[in-house]
């Protein structure tokens, strides 16, 4: 059998993998506070005609969108909710710490189950990369809605993401995208036809060869946007409008410009939000 090259080691010797930093990895190549903050302000103000002052950010782990939260607007706080406590810690070392004075402030973390944590009533409570899907049965999920329901004010809305197409169904595939120091590999290890239980990696490869495996993984059952929008109804929302994502005329692909749609091409990988309305 013919050897692979070995791998460039760090003068030192310690390879790339060792040396990185996996929740600095997953913001820089899942998250995008700004576009969630802005997102989150569009949405609010279309169906309430104001501006959302308070975020409240469940399932947050570094809390990188608390943080920009505080950021866009001198009167604006945030409440971040999660039960783990090393992204929480992550996140108060390398994200709040980035933060004047004032924003620190108007930025509250808690380690809590996010359907036990009953105030403050926020404008936006928002529940992103897909966390939600950590519920597997309906009771599991419509209690959470119920709680959401609950933790919003008179006029507030929940903001979810949600993933689908028959591509998100196959076992043993991976998507890789290239950044300027890492590779970020999205991993489909398994899915149940039947329970539609599922399991994802993300791995992290570097140049000198080396890899960060199994970085995050995540036990979900893979929901259908029909099953979400009937539990969020049941909850008490008055709507709970889907946002499809647009595409560029010239390559077929994704343009990050999502508007409410009621219907929708079929699509092998989608990516949309649903924004359940009170």
């Amino acid at each position: 059998m013919k050897r692979s090259p070995r791998p460039t080691l760090k003068r030192n010797g310690t390879r790339l993998a060792a040396l990185a930093d996996k929740y600095d990895l997953y913001q820089r190549s899942v998250q995008s506070p700004e576009n969630e903050v802005a997102f989150f302000d569009r949405v609010f103000r279309t169906y309430h005609k104001r501006p959302p002052l308070l975020l409240r950010e469940d399932f947050c782990g570094t809390a990188a969108v608390c943080c920009e939260w505080a950021k866009s607007r001198r009167d604006r706080r945030a409440v971040g909710i999660d039960l783990d406590p090393k992204p929480l810690a992550w996140g108060e070392k390398h994200n709040l710490s980035q933060l004047s004075a004032d924003e620190r402030n108007r930025v509250e973390l808690r380690k809590a189950d996010a359907r036990d944590v009953l105030a403050p009533r926020a404008d936006v409570i928002a529940a992103q990369n897909f966390s939600f899907y950590f519920f597997k049965t309906r009771e599991e999920l419509a209690r959470y809605f119920r709680a959401a329901y609950r933790n919003l004010g008179r006029q507030g809305v929940l903001v979810l993401d949600v993933l689908g197409g028959f591509e998100c169904m196959k076992e043993d595939t991976e998507e890789v995208r290239g950044y300027r120091s890492f590779k970020y590999v999205w991993e489909q290890a398994r899915f149940d036809p039947i329970t539609h239980a599922c399991r994802f990696h993300i791995h992290f490869r570097f140049p000198d060869g080396s890899e960060m495996k199994r970085a995050f993984t995540y036990d979900w059952r893979l929901w259908s946007m029909p099953e979400i929008r009937e539990l969020l109804t049941a909850a008490g929302f008055r709507a709970a409008d889907v946002y499809w994502e647009g595409a560029d005329p010239r390559t077929g692909k994704g343009n990050d410009v999502y508007r409410r749609r009621e219907h929708a091409e079929s699509d092998p990988a989608w990516i949309a939000y649903l924004v359940a309305v009170k």
